[in-house]
């Protein structure tokens, strides 16, 4: 059965590094049923992590495309990096590729910060979105378009420390709540002073936990705005890492 492009659906996956959310929705990024989620699997591997998405989107209703935030560097639907899952078993892993044929449709995969970025930026200007999860993600958007992506989350902020270990859900554990958002503080004026955007979005579980008043260009966003971007990320033009994944002939179909 052929549908016409008001009546596509689309399946939207974030993929976390505690959890995976999903649900499906319709060309203007309304959802079509709540979303659900279902616990990563610690094993952090691709099998593992695949046959948890299989999982959880078994009985959703139908869907005609796919996307995927995934929290690492992903170009052209490949995963370069997963720092906070099975790390060394992800490298050049495609993901898109084994998605499609598994959920038996098109698939765009993108870092999950762009995919949230997409769902909830203005589309005006220099637009960075920062989450605050298990790791550190970022996204850069100007007037709409999203920019190569960068990850932040591996760059040293101290001696010793990435983002990712300075500012993510164990840093949080170890120093606790003042002295992280201490960090984040600082984050923030650098952030501010090197990339000079004109508005930060941030999100992500530990952005609930912000105890200090944001700069009036800097906005808390939620997952579920965010999720909302899997419908943004086919208006975009394919390019600049941006690949549609079709599934293989003898794909299974859905």
């Amino acid at each position: 059965m052929t549908h016409s492009p008001a009546d596509e659906r689309i399946l939207s996956i974030d993929i976390g590094g505690s959890r995976i959310k999903a649900t499906v929705l319709d060309p203007a990024g309304r959802m079509t049923i709540e979303y659900q989620k279902i616990e990563t699997p610690l094993s952090g591997n691709p099998p593992d992590l695949i046959a948890a998405i299989k999982t959880l989107t078994r009985d959703f209703p139908h869907f005609d495309k796919v996307s995927v935030g995934f929290p690492g560097y992903v170009r052209s639907g490949i995963v370069y990096t997963a720092p906070n899952l099975d790390g060394k078993k992800w490298q050049g892993v495609f993901l898109s590729q084994i998605l499609a044929n598994e959920l038996g449709k098109p698939v765009r995969l993108v870092n999950d910060a762009d995919m949230q970025g997409l769902g909830v930026i203005r589309g005006t200007g220099l637009e960075m979105v920062v989450t605050l999860g298990t790791g550190f993600g970022t996204a850069l958007f100007m007037d709409g378009n999203l920019l190569p992506s960068l990850e932040l989350a591996h760059h040293p902020i101290t001696k010793k420390k990435t983002y990712d270990e300075y500012i993510g859900n164990q840093a949080f554990t170890e120093v606790g709540e003042e002295r992280w958002n201490k960090r984040l503080k600082k984050i923030i004026d650098i952030l501010k002073r090197v990339f000079n955007y004109d508005h930060l979005y941030l999100g992500g579980g530990n952005s609930r936990k912000i105890n200090f008043t944001l700069d009036n260009n800097v906005t808390l966003v939620s997952n579920r705005e965010g999720i909302t971007g899997g419908s943004r990320l086919w208006e975009k033009t394919e390019g600049s890492g941006l690949k549609t994944v079709n599934p293989e002939a003898m794909g299974p179909r859905r």
